[in-house]
């Protein structure tokens, strides 16, 4: 099962016999079982042979429990493709046994006791019509001895005894990826510490946008050219890097891992969707950073409901005029362009009217955010992700080049826009692993550092079972999300596994962050400590690039065809 380190192991070590063996066993009954439920719930919402959204939409709970249901399915089987990766390479040591082992003996539970799709929402089998008899499968031997096993006090307090004993090490465990990856990773980890860390949580008290300087730098980086071909400036690196990146540098703070995001979005925009003309215009100065784009897509009451947008581009000539709202636009203010998805074609009013348009923009100041005739906004004040701030945009007669009409058609914006989501998604996901280790990272250094009854908090076992778990959930949805950039990168359509990602490891961003302020008790409320700016800045990972009720909606109606 093991190389390095099974010979040290002491004869009471709470690792289990096979381990591997088991949980590739346990991969059949969880795969059955995911199976059915999907029969399970097709039949109720099965209308004269076609699945109809309006039964997919009554039953919700159990829709949105499928799409949980598979989530975990799929995690532990990324799970078990990491650790016989690694114990190929002789790598699978005793800190990867014990993440694994508690892993599947953690998910293995919630599956058969009730997965939280949420702190108040527990998904049961039979929310999706799933009886006893159909159950009886995740009875299996090798299923029961994970549950009773696996994730023991025993396992969770030796995992914490070695994570403070490889305190030097970037992340708990192996990731499993090659060299090169994780000297990107170690590249970033790098900058993080030394320029983002210990300037973030100034940047978040006094709610100031990040500074130019720290853009410039990620600019000499290539942060912002890293997935853009070659031909155009970027790096042509692969979704796995860009992931890699994302979580480094969010682990530092979320602001400044979430920069690459605008322009990965843009360049997608136009890789996908733009003319010969707009890739040569856009992509070079997007890829070198001399070009900040910003997205401007929701509108204050539509939401996820893009196909209902009510903003208007009225053809004048040649070029076109914008009016409408938009909301939660981020990074509004600074940058250059913005890709704007509005209504062109009168008398619709579903998502076949939409256009996106690349409407170039005067670069604001704090004093002057909105420099041009036609558009105007504020600032929104938020809890959380300050560092380049959330803004209302109006436009009222804003004009924009007809050459700017992306892919020079009407009528293609909806399905130009789908095509980033895969991205944006694999993005976020990992934006929240970052987060999430950056939790742990807060929660293991007070608890070692804070003495209560003659002892660090660390040694009290609900405080390291806290970390353990931190540190396993971390591992889950990280390889969930290298496997859905994999995905991305061997040019699948991969919309289902991004979407897990992304709902599963903000999940863990959330939990990890409010455990580790549980760890530093009536400390963690004060906005001096680091751990009350992680909190806030989690909880929107639930939210943006699609609420976790329409990630799972969105996947559970995949799972159904």
């Amino acid at each position: 099962m093991a190389h390095d380190g099974q010979d040290m192991m002491a004869a009471n070590s709470p690792l289990l016999a096979d381990l591997l063996g088991l949980t590739r066993a346990a991969l059949v009954p969880m795969a059955s079982i995911t199976a059915k439920a999907t029969d399970k719930l097709r039949g109720m919402v099965t209308v004269d042979s076609r699945v109809s959204n309006a039964k997919v939409e009554a039953e919700q709970t159990a829709s949105h429990g499928l799409a949980w249901l598979a989530t975990y399915n799929q995690s532990l089987i990324q799970m078990q493709n990491w650790a016989e990766r690694l114990d190929a390479e002789g790598k699978f040591g005793e800190v990867e046994q014990l993440i694994h082992q508690i892993a599947f003996g953690e998910y293995l539970w919630q599956v058969y006791g009730g997965i939280p799709m949420n702190q108040g929402e527990i998904l049961r089998l039979q929310d999706i019509g799933l009886d006893q008899d159909d159950m009886r499968e995740l009875m299996a031997p090798e299923v029961m001895a994970l549950t009773q096993s696996g994730n023991s006090q025993a396992a969770r307090t030796r995992l914490v005894e070695l994570m403070q004993e490889r305190d030097a090490e970037i992340t708990v465990g192996n990731a499993g990826l090659d060299d090169e990856m994780e000297m990107v990773r170690e590249q970033f980890r790098r900058y993080s510490v030394e320029r983002v860390e210990p300037e973030a949580h100034e940047w978040h008290l006094k709610d100031e946008l990040i500074p130019m300087e720290v853009i410039n730098e990620l600019a000499e980086m290539g942060v912002f050219g890293l997935t853009i071909p070659e031909e155009f400036g970027g790096f042509g690196m692969s979704k796995t890097a860009m992931a890699v990146v994302s979580e480094e540098l969010s682990r530092g703070y979320i602001g400044v891992g979430s920069l690459g995001t605008r322009s990965e979005i843009a360049a997608e925009l136009i890789i996908c969707g733009g003319t010969d003309e707009q890739k040569a215009k856009w992509l070079p100065g997007l890829a070198s950073g001399e070009i900040l784009p910003t997205a401007v897509f929701t509108e204050p009451n539509t939401g996820s409901d893009l196909g209902s947008l009510r903003t208007r581009a009225r053809k004048e000539g040649d070029d076109w005029s914008i009016t409408g709202n938009k909301t939660w636009i981020t990074h509004a203010a600074r940058t250059h362009v913005m890709t704007v998805l509005a209504r062109t074609i009168p008398d619709t009013d579903d998502y076949k009217g939409l256009s996106m348009f690349l409407a170039e923009k005067t670069p604001g100041t704090d004093e002057q955010p909105w420099q041009d005739p036609g558009i105007s906004g504020g600032e929104i004040e938020v809890l959380g992700y300050r560092g380049m701030k959330e803004y209302t945009v109006n436009f009222d007669d804003f004009k924009v080049k007809g050459e700017n009409l992306l892919g020079g058609e009407e009528g293609k914006g909806f399905k130009q826009l789908m095509q980033t989501f895969e991205s944006a998604r694999i993005q976020t996901a990992a934006r929240a692993v970052g987060v999430a280790q950056s939790a742990l990272d807060e929660g293991m250094k007070y608890a070692r550092d804070r003495k209560q009854f003659g002892k660090s908090l660390i040694e009290f076992p609900r405080v390291s079972g806290k970390l353990a778990m931190m540190a396993v959930e971390i591992m889950v949805a990280r390889q969930l999300t290298y496997f859905s950039a994999k995905e991305k990168d061997s040019d699948r359509r991969c919309d289902i596994e991004a979407g897990m990602a992304k709902l599963h490891g903000a999940r863990v961003a959330w939990a990890a962050a409010d455990n580790a302020l549980q760890i530093h008790g009536g400390n963690g409320f004060a906005l001096e400590y680091k751990i009350s700016r992680i909190l806030c800045d989690a909880r929107i990972l639930n939210i943006f690039e699609g609420a976790a009720e329409i990630q799972a909606q969105v996947i559970a109606r995949r799972l159904l065809g």
